[in-house]
């Protein structure tokens, strides 16, 4: 597929389309931080933000939002589901506490945050599928336009598989050239399911790595691009986050280079040197 702009998009396994970067806001404070940076993104071209319920900053994104100016319909919304709601019933009171902070009808992705948290870690498999039968009804109810998961390995996939009659559309993985979740992902793309990256340059950690440089100062980009870049090419879906407007913008110009086959391979030999992803059975939250 040809990738020329902020706003083309990905197709997931429903239909939906999904703009093929989004703006994280993981760490980014509730208030200013998170309002300006979030107008900031929209006003850059940005049209998919990703927040969370445990990023407390949703009051601030919804206000970003309504005062942006930017159409609902073009725009791409994702919250998450936090790990002390893994019930039926607190899933869909959770859904409804999201949207109500975000001042929104309907959200375009909802996503089950973490597969095996300390609160149902005995039953985990059973929490997550009453939280997916709840997250299921919401989608039949037109309250969000696709449902999906974030840090399930193949085992806690094929587990929530076991009930589940609509196909997670995405999984949002640590994906980046230092951990490319090769297991999760080639589980991913098995079940159609798209792999979004929600730290793709591995909280900047990424930035200081001589090859990155070396490899984008021949297209005369930053190791962040090429990082982003990187990423699109093998067909993932980054995150990138910011809150310095430079960035933001920088983060979004990657458009106008293609890495060859032998960088891309060399950028893929870089596994482990920022780190790799929380293992989601020892998680202490």
């Amino acid at each position: 597929m040809a990738i020329t702009s902020l706003t083309d998009t990905y197709e997931l396994n429903n239909g939906v389309k999904i703009p093929i970067i989004g703006f994280g806001t993981w760490q980014t404070p509730e208030g200013d931080v998170a309002y300006q940076s979030t107008l900031d993104a929209l006003e850059a071209g940005y049209r998919h933000i990703d927040t969370a319920a445990i990023y407390g900053n949703e009051v601030s994104i919804g206000k970003a939002i309504k005062d942006s100016g930017v159409p609902r319909e073009t725009l791409f919304v994702t919250s998450k589901l936090w790990n002390d709601k893994h019930s039926y019933e607190e899933a869909k009171g959770a859904l409804a506490k999201s949207l109500e902070k975000l001042q929104l009808d309907y959200l375009d992705l909802y996503l089950i945050h973490w597969p095996n948290p300390v609160k149902t870690r005995k039953d985990w498999e059973t929490a997550n599928a009453e939280s997916w039968r709840a997250m299921e009804e919401s989608y039949a109810e037109g309250k969000v336009r696709a449902i999906g998961i974030s840090n399930f390995q193949p085992h806690h996939y094929e587990a929530l598989l076991k009930t589940a009659k609509v196909i997670p559309a995405v999984n949002q993985l640590f994906a980046n050239p230092s951990d490319l979740e090769t297991e999760a992902v080639a589980f991913n793309d098995q079940q159609n399911t798209l792999t979004e990256a929600y730290s793709p340059l591995a909280t900047s950690r990424l930035l200081a790595v001589p090859e990155l440089r070396e490899i984008g100062a021949k297209y005369g980009k930053s190791s962040a691009q090429t990082a982003l870049r990187w990423s699109l090419q093998h067909g993932f879906l980054p995150l990138p986050k910011s809150t310095h407007k430079e960035r933001i913008i920088h983060n979004a110009q990657l458009f106008d280079f293609e890495l060859s086959d032998e960088d891309m391979t060399k950028i893929d030999k870089l596994q482990g040197v920022a780190g790799n992803h929380t293992n989601p059975d020892e998680t202490d939250f």
